[in-house]
């Protein structure tokens, strides 16, 4: 397809459940002041764990969103997307009725899905035997049902889809429906990411990996993206959800615009099940190949939102994966990770760091990487830290990477009418 023929796609709603705030003003607000939403594991007794700590999703109500009746057949991954995407649908002020549902889809990834069911079912087929498992239980399950439901409770008949990329599901999910819209088989779509693994098996499973960090005293100190004091990332959960649109669809209805999304870079590593290609090489060519799409230039970056993971081997090698794509200019640019103050996602990670860098955009305000106190000498860019910057930001990418050597790059820029 040519430049000429490719439709204009622009953010025009946004939403979000997070550890730090389950609004778009209250998790853009607790980025800014560098909020830490990172505490001790209460959904399940963790004694036994070695990782006891998790950034957790507080005070959510899936009842303010949806019936009681019909949050007990949702597990809490999709009660999440639908929440956050009723956020972003009101936010956007867009109104899907027979006129135009069958041009609106739902593109929302995650790397688990329900995982907490699939436990809980699993022991009482072992206690209570085959015949008390619940009906609902693979439709609860199935990760494919945060996209299906929020069709259901949205009334959204297009484009429907879910990608399970490990920790590159949300930006896959916003990148593919951003390819939808700008090739014309949708004048809308809501997507983003969302996660809710932290349960008694995930926990254990990540941390026989030796992922996790295990500063159980000390949680909001234990994640530190590029500090040379990192020993792993820390779990959180929630959902990042973006609306977006064609451009003239927007324009038609008077939107108000949070800025525009303008390139989306996909590679695979090819390398490891869990560990980064050496030197970045592939995210390297994820995010080379965002700004190619977009047609920018190294020189007109402003902010990267970094997966920055707080993980021996992800921090040093997006560090020089940032290097190789943006060249001498990688050191001008703001980078920060927000996993420092929400965790890490994983599938749902995608959604609320996209939605961060359209916010920089947005506002101008970069937020920082918190607890970065001794830097990793193989981590030596702009990491803004500590404390939130007021910046331009015309333009922002936000990176994903996920096991498996998955490698997406999402390119946003500020909206303007030429």
């Amino acid at each position: 397809m040519t430049d000429m023929n490719r439709k204009r796609v622009v953010v025009t709603g946004l939403g979000a459940i997070t550890p730090i705030g389950n609004t778009i003003t209250e998790y853009w607000e607790g980025l800014l002041a560098g909020r830490n939403g990172i505490g001790p594991i209460t959904l399940f007794d963790a004694s036994r764990h070695d990782c006891r700590i998790a950034g957790e999703v507080k005070g959510f109500d899936p009842c303010d969103y949806i019936s009681r009746k019909e949050a007990k057949r949702m597990d809490r991954f999709a009660q999440f997307a639908v929440a956050a995407s009723k956020q972003a649908i009101a936010d956007a002020e867009l109104v899907i009725d027979d006129l135009n549902a069958d041009q609106v889809g739902i593109m929302i990834g995650t790397g688990i899905g329900g995982l907490k069911v699939l436990e809980d079912q699993q022991e009482v087929y072992l206690t209570r035997g085959p015949d008390r498992c619940s009906p609902f239980m693979i439709p609860m399950m199935i990760a494919n049902m945060a996209a299906g439901l929020t069709a259901i409770h949205t009334g959204a008949k297009g484009p429907n889809s879910c990608p399970v990329t490990a920790c590159a599901a949300g930006s896959n999910a916003v990148g593919d429906a951003f390819r939808l819209i700008q090739r014309g088989y949708a004048q809308a779509m809501i997507c983003g990411g969302t996660e809710a693994a932290v349960t008694p098996l995930s926990v254990a499973g990540f941390a026989a990996a030796r992922a996790l960090s295990t500063r159980n005293d000390d949680p909001l100190h234990a994640c530190r993206p590029f500090d040379v004091g990192r020993n792993g990332f820390v779990m959180g959960e929630g959902t990042g959800i973006l609306v977006l649109e064609e451009l003239e669809y927007a324009l038609s209805r008077g939107a108000r615009i949070y800025g525009e999304i303008v390139g989306y870079g996909m590679t695979c590593d090819a390398y490891h099940m869990t560990s980064p290609v050496p030197g970045g090489v592939g995210a390297a060519k994820a995010i080379a190949l965002a700004m190619k799409d977009a047609g920018l230039t190294p020189d007109q970056i402003s902010y990267i939102n970094a997966h920055g993971t707080s993980t021996p081997a992800n921090d040093p090698t997006e560090t020089a994966a940032i290097k190789t794509a943006l060249g001498e200019h990688a050191y001008k640019v703001a980078v920060s990770s927000t996993k420092s103050m929400t965790g890490h996602l994983l599938g749902g990670s995608g959604g609320i760091e996209a939605v961060a860098a359209v916010l920089a955009i947005a506002h101008d305000h970069i937020p920082p990487t918190i607890n970065l106190e001794n830097p990793d000498p193989e981590c030596d860019l702009d990491y803004v830290p500590n404390h939130s910057r007021s910046q331009t930001v015309d333009v922002a990418l936000s990176n994903s990477f996920g096991f498996g050597g998955h490698n997406i790059t999402l390119a946003f820029r500020k909206f303007n009418d030429n």
